[in-house]
């Protein structure tokens, strides 16, 4: 079996010997995967509807690993019980789904030691809820595939989370010319990410602005006070934006 590279990805941030719970599965992929290569010792694919739940109970018997995989129809952490897995990797969906998943679930957390999220939008309410439960931001990846980007967020549990997280989002100076980024901006561009300032990052936030930028043309026809005032705050949010990229590493120029 061959993982796409977002799976790969996230398979690769799994500690060898782990229990995992993959929620919202997409036909056991992952856990398949990860038990057959001895990544995991055992794994359970939580799907909350039957046509998934019926596609990954084929995929896990097809790979005679019915021993190893257990596939449950459950809501979210609904699926488990606390004290199961080691791990739970959640990918695929919108960051407040993810939040929702983890906040309505947060009593099956109990004895888990990383969490390995994929938030297809809303990376930002993924990194905060992190942030405010307690949970150590590891690390952060970014990837293209298939016309997509994707961002990975692994939270670990741990004793410095809260001294390491105040490092992590602290205000900081980046790039040249110099600009200051606040908690807010880290939080929503990844402290990690914007760090490392791929191709990949650029390429994400130069896609975000040109959509940020078509709102604010398409406010400019209303002559609602409103619709000005919330053109402006926009306009300027754009421009914030665009300081950032615009002093990080970069090949070519950005903007014209």
């Amino acid at each position: 079996m061959k993982l796409s590279e977002r799976l790969n990805t996230i398979c690769k941030l799994i500690p060898p010997g782990s229990r995992l719970a993959d929620i919202g599965s997409d036909h056991a992929l992952l856990p398949t995967y990860a038990v057959q290569n001895g990544v995991v010792v055992s794994a359970i694919a939580g799907e909350v509807n039957q046509g998934p739940f019926d596609a990954a109970t084929k995929q896990v018997a097809e790979a005679g690993l019915q021993n190893k995989i257990e596939v449950r129809l459950g809501d979210g952490l609904a699926a488990i019980q606390a004290g199961e897995v080691d791990v739970i990797t959640i990918a695929g969906m919108g960051g407040a789904l993810i939040v929702r998943i983890l906040t309505e679930g947060r009593e099956k957390l109990i004895g888990v030691q990383r969490l390995i999220l994929q938030p297809n939008v809303g990376e930002d309410l993924v990194r905060r809820w992190l942030l405010e439960e307690g949970w150590l931001l590891r690390s952060e990846q970014i990837l293209h595939e298939d016309g997509k980007i994707y961002e990975v967020l692994t939270g670990d549990r741990s004793k410095v989370a809260e001294s390491e997280n105040a490092k992590l989002y602290a205000e900081t100076t980046i790039g040249e010319p110099p600009v200051k980024l606040s908690r807010e901006q880290l939080l929503q561009f990844g402290p990690f990410l914007v760090q490392q300032a791929s191709p990949v990052f650029h390429e994400k936030w130069i896609g975000e602005i040109a959509k940020f930028e078509r709102v604010a043309r398409s406010m400019e026809r209303s002559e609602n006070e409103d619709a000005k005032e919330k053109r402006a705050e926009l306009e300027r949010y754009i421009e914030s934006l665009k300081e950032v990229l615009a002093c990080l590493p970069k090949d070519k120029p950005l903007f014209n």
